[in-house]
């Protein structure tokens, strides 16, 4: 990422009609939440068909739980944002963002103070009981006897999406909508291989749209579909590009 790549794409946003950011796991990383893919995931330590699969948290969540859920929600308990999030937030106090469209379910973007998050894969902050759909914050949930139980005696399981689960059709057609009508988007720390999320991009790239791609390492969207791609962490890339912005506005 050079100063001269810096101030372009900070006068893109600056001068935008419409700005809307896809964001994935690597986002979180700064904030000790590992990627779910690539060197260093989840899916390197866990097989996600054996723990992550909706049939099999139905076949024995118990040994969902312990294998993968416990894990997973301390992890996410004890996981704050990063400068990565506060510069998406900063973006949309300058009105310079408009909706974050994340693949992420860590909550993580709600908590750092963004109000407009589509969430494609659910939230794993919230369980929610699959006998009277009563939804509990994460965080009060005990562990103690797993798997973790309603009051009303049904089975808790996080409000995200599975391995064998559609996602949510809201999500999806407002995900479509918002490409096909922004004039910028900003990817940030997605790998780009998972769907449906990996054609929002592509939907905006065809639409007109400029992509700005901010990754530590090129993905399948740098040289196909990005028209700017700014290399490095989210925290460090973003925090620099809401400076140059302010100067520009300012």
């Amino acid at each position: 990422m050079t100063p001269d790549d810096l101030k372009k794409t900070a006068e893109i946003i600056a001068r935008a009609r419409s700005v809307i950011s896809l964001t994935g796991a690597g986002i979180s990383v700064e904030s000790g939440i590992p990627p779910f893919r690539g060197k260093g995931s989840l899916w390197e330590t866990i097989d996600p068909m054996e723990f992550a699969h909706i049939e099999s948290f139905l076949k024995n969540p118990e040994r969902v739980w312990r294998g993968f859920l416990a894990g997973m929600k301390d992890l996410l308990d004890r996981a704050r944002p990063n400068q990565g999030h506060l510069g998406l937030v900063a973006l949309e106090e300058m009105g310079r963002l408009s909706t974050i469209i994340t693949q992420n379910i860590d909550g993580l973007h709600q908590l750092a103070g963004s109000s407009d998050v589509i969430e494609f894969h659910g939230n794993f902050a919230w369980q929610r009981c699959m006998t009277c759909d009563t939804l509990i914050p994460s965080s009060d949930i005990d562990l103690s006897v797993l798997p973790p139980r309603c009051d009303c005696g049904g089975l808790l399981r996080p409000d995200c999406v599975f391995f064998g689960e559609m996602i949510p059709d809201l999500s999806l057609s407002r995900s479509r909508a918002l490409a096909s009508t922004c004039d910028v988007m900003i990817v940030v720390g997605t790998s780009a291989v998972v769907q449906p999320a990996a054609m929002m991009p592509v939907i905006a790239k065809n639409s007109g749209a400029v992509v700005i791609e901010v990754n530590p390492e090129p993905t399948p969207l740098t040289h196909s579909v990005s028209d700017h791609f700014l290399r490095g962490t989210a925290g460090r890339v973003l925090s620099a590009l809401v400076e140059e912005i302010r100067k520009i506005l300012d």
